[in-house]
């Protein structure tokens, strides 16, 4: 899988977290506690396969960028949470600026450092 589905993935277990974290609420829900945990476990993981080839700050300002934008979509469809006018407004500058670095961010080989990657030269 490449290094942006893998991305894609974790945003998509960010918000689906995230989401279940709210169910806890508080963790006084345990279940859907577990169940957030067990998802950021997951987002992590494809977070940080993700990051051998997207460059750090990219890779962040989208995950984060995008998990903003869908969550406060859920809030409101499904948590009635409120947005005003210029919350929207900003909420689309959030997203239009990840759409922005993705696509002026080029594809990259892997990069590996560190014990047992190959010496560059």
């Amino acid at each position: 899988m490449g290094a942006w589905a893998l991305l894609a993935v974790a945003i998509a277990f960010e918000i689906a977290a995230t989401a279940c974290l709210k169910l806890s609420d508080g963790f006084a829900r345990w279940q859907w506690g577990v169940a957030s945990i067990a998802l950021y476990w997951v987002c992590f993981g494809a977070l940080a396969l993700a990051l051998r080839t997207i460059p750090i700050g990219i890779a962040y300002a989208i995950w984060a960028g995008v998990g903003i934008v869908a969550v406060a979509g859920i809030g409101m469809a499904a948590f009635g949470q409120k947005l005003g006018t210029l919350q929207l407004v900003f909420m689309g500058m959030i997203l239009v600026g990840a759409v922005g670095l993705r696509l002026t961010t080029p594809e990259a080989p892997a990069a590996r450092e560190g014990p047992g990657a190959p010496p560059s030269s």
